[in-house]
């Protein structure tokens, strides 16, 4: 198990295949980001759907055509084996779940890494706010919304969101802590009662695990990553590739470097 400070013991396990979980907690002054790895010939709508969703899809990177290296977010990341576990989808559907995509890759394919919220959770951490999840050892929840994301070209669908219970005052300071990350999510979309956000049971995630929600506690909801995963299902591209929610690629970047004040 790779340490919590350590990039490098993380990024080798996670090439070796010996670290297949969620990031979570992992390496945590890094960056973490979403992969979507689509066609070229999608590329340009999934970069339209970006740009008018900046909340849940912020663009950290884009590579050029065919070409697996990521130098910008680091310059040995090789996007083919540094995620911990991947999923391969046709027509909407996810036929695997491996931990190295080399076989799968083509010469026409694009990566989007898009901003994650683990990138702000060592802030929140750093300012004395307790996160469940974490202490926990789990994935943070995340949960499909009523929440509409604006469409372009195929690529339409719900807004996914993260979820983290906290008191009130430490909601509040939460807020004031995110804002200052827009590029991996910002502040919260929603706090309070899931119900006004098409979320019926908070026990039973749409990804990841959950967490007890204790009486003095408010849910407090993230934009996330995972939401083109859901807009993929919709678009039914003939093939692509994301990271499996919660099993992120670590850049690096260090998390304070993407902080806007």
């Amino acid at each position: 198990m790779p340490t919590a400070s350590s990039l490098t013991e993380a990024r080798a396990a996670i090439r070796a295949g010996t670290w297949v979980r969620h990031t979570s907690g992992v390496a945590d002054d890094h960056v973490q980001g979403n992969v979507v790895i689509l066609p070229q010939a999608l590329a340009d709508d999934f970069l339209r759907y970006c740009q008018r969703n900046p909340k849940p899809c912020p663009v950290l990177a884009v590579s050029e055509v065919g070409v697996p290296m990521l130098a910008q977010l680091g310059a040995d990341i090789d996007i083919r084996t540094d995620v911990p576990r991947y999923r391969v989808w046709r027509h909407g559907e996810v036929v695997d779940e491996p931990t190295d995509v080399t076989r799968y890759w083509r010469d026409d394919l694009v990566t989007f890494v898009l901003g994650c919220s683990f990138s702000f959770e060592q802030a929140l951490l750093d300012s004395g706010l307790a996160l469940r999840h974490v202490s926990e050892g789990k994935n943070v929840a995340m949960y499909r919304t009523n929440i509409e994301t604006a469409a372009a070209g195929p690529f339409q669908g719900p807004m996914v969101v993260s979820m983290r219970p906290l008191r009130a005052a430490a909601a509040i300071r939460a807020i004031q802590i995110t804002s200052r990350f827009p590029h991996v999510h910002g502040a919260p979309v929603h706090i309070g009662d899931p119900a006004l956000i098409g979320i019926r049971e908070l026990t039973r995630p749409d990804y990841g695990d959950a967490v007890d929600v204790l009486p003095d506690e408010l849910p407090v909801f993230w934009a996330c990553g995972v939401t083109p995963q859901a807009a993929i299902t919709q678009a039914r591209p003939e093939f692509c590739i994301t990271h499996a929610p919660g099993a992120m690629l670590i850049t690096d970047l260090l998390n304070h470097q993407l902080a806007s004040f």
